[in-house]
């Protein structure tokens, strides 16, 4: 499975265990590295600068395996300056931008010699991260988990590597051996996997949550506007057909009042932010769990360790 994209990075499968919210943690993140594949974690999953910098430095003290942090760069992450200050002080190996522009990030980024990969849903923005300086795309086509593009991978993949000339990361709909196949197949130099590592024994999640991608299927997938201010997948629950999907009274104002717009969505993503977060730490009705359609190839919680075998034996 040696392809540029493990080259760049020196791992053993072309792998990234993706960031999830509320998710990822250093213990999943130390289980990937030592596994053969690269993992990366929101910034956003941390309180304070200070528990960022601490779970760099935990993870940097037992292995010099590279992983990455992943940061919204748009104006509704406060934090963004900072967190992105840290990446560059502490060496991160790379960064993954999303929600945003990267500009600033490369710029940074490249005299540390910190690789940025990029979040692109279409091909016009891939190419401006390729002209900003990138060092691959990764493609999030419709069948991602959390904030998924509207194009299937065997358009968006094979449109991206035509046109490109840095690696294409694949990102949704792979939790099998054969869909990771059929992605580097396509001319994917590596794939983003999310939802299949939540069903994980390492996962920082409750179990009813990871019980929730086996009982549901792929069908139960919906897309809802009402949660970060940006289209967000999520599971079907109960909770969330009462919810509903009409865009918010919030949602309208935003779309006609620029110069309230930026607060409006960091209202709407704080707000979003709590209820993720109550529903993944512990039991609730009100659950809203985050994941994508390949939660139909989930049938049981396994470790990180044997999720890897399964991808790539």
């Amino acid at each position: 499975m040696k392809t540029t994209f493990t080259k760049l990075l020196g791992i053993d499968y072309p792998i990234i265990m993706a960031p999830m919210f509320l998710v990822s943690n250093t213990r999943m993140i130390l289980e990937a590295l030592n596994n053969g594949i690269t993992a990366a974690i929101p910034a956003l999953n941390f309180r304070t600068d200070e528990e960022l910098q601490k779970a760099i430095n935990e993870i940097k003290s037992v292995t010099n395996k590279p992983f990455g942090v992943n940061l919204i760069v748009n104006k509704s992450n406060p934090k963004y300056k900072t967190q992105l200050e840290t990446c560059v002080k502490l060496k991160i190996d790379f960064i993954i931008t999303s929600l945003g522009n990267p500009k600033e990030v490369i710029k940074l980024c490249k005299p540390a010699g910190i690789k940025v990969f990029c979040d692109v849903v279409d091909l016009s923005y891939a190419q401006k991260v390729e002209s900003l300086g990138a060092d691959a795309v990764i493609a999030v086509n419709s069948e991602a988990g959390g904030h998924a593009g509207s194009l299937a991978s065997e358009v968006l993949v094979p449109m991206l590597v035509n046109e490109l000339s840095i690696p294409v990361i694949s990102a949704g709909g792979i939790a099998t051996n054969q869909q990771l196949q059929s992605a580097l197949n396509l001319g994917a130099e590596a794939v983003s996997i999310g939802t299949l590592f939540i069903a994980s024994n390492e996962a920082g999640v409750c179990n009813d949550y990871k019980n929730a991608l086996i009982e549901y299927d792929a069908k139960d997938i919906i897309l809802s506007k009402n949660l970060s201010g940006t289209p967000l997948t999520v599971i079907n629950t109960p909770y969330m057909q009462k919810l509903g999907n009409k865009q918010s009274w919030l949602s309208k104002v935003m779309g006609r009042n620029k110069r309230l717009k930026k607060y409006i969505k960091m209202f709407i993503m704080l707000k979003g932010m709590r209820s993720i977060k109550k529903s993944a730490t512990k039991p609730t009705y009100k659950s809203v769990w985050v994941a994508g359609p390949s939660i139909g190839s989930i049938y049981e919680i396994k470790s990180v360790k044997d999720i890897i075998k399964s991808l790539v034996s």
